[in-house]
């Protein structure tokens, strides 16, 4: 079954969300991340990202498949082998993503303390209504 066929209300998106949407889903941005730092047969993948279950991964990968930005190589032996790699395309992508998962672990504490000043001004605000 085709991700549109899964999907039929995503294809009348805005083309550019709907590949937003897929690269920086949960899945999708450790599934880039990952794959980053080499191909990856799909039971390594899973355990390498932790927590995803068989079938979103399954459709995660589909999704950046479509999308051109993994490459998805099954070998014809047996057992079979499928190994995941990412296009020159999802290359790029990837090193965007990564480098914005790189700036929010720098910046986490910034967020923190903005997050507690926010928090503290609600409180006020309440408090004094």
């Amino acid at each position: 079954m085709a991700v549109s066929d899964r999907f039929p209300q995503a294809e009348g998106m805005c083309p550019h969300r709907l590949v937003m949407e897929h690269v920086t889903s949960r899945w999708g941005v450790l599934v880039l991340i990952q794959l980053l730092e080499r191909p990856y047969r799909f039971s390594e993948l899973r355990r390498a990202i932790g927590r995803v279950s068989e079938k979103m991964l399954t459709q995660t990968l589909q999704t950046l498949e479509r999308d051109g930005l993994v490459h998805r190589d099954a070998k014809p032996v047996i057992p079979p082998r499928v190994d995941y790699s990412l296009t020159d395309l999802g290359r790029e992508a990837a090193e965007q993503v990564q480098a914005l998962a790189l700036w929010t672990a720098r910046r986490m504490g910034d967020v923190e303390k903005a997050r507690q000043a926010y928090d503290e001004a609600r409180d006020q605000q309440s408090r004094a209504s």
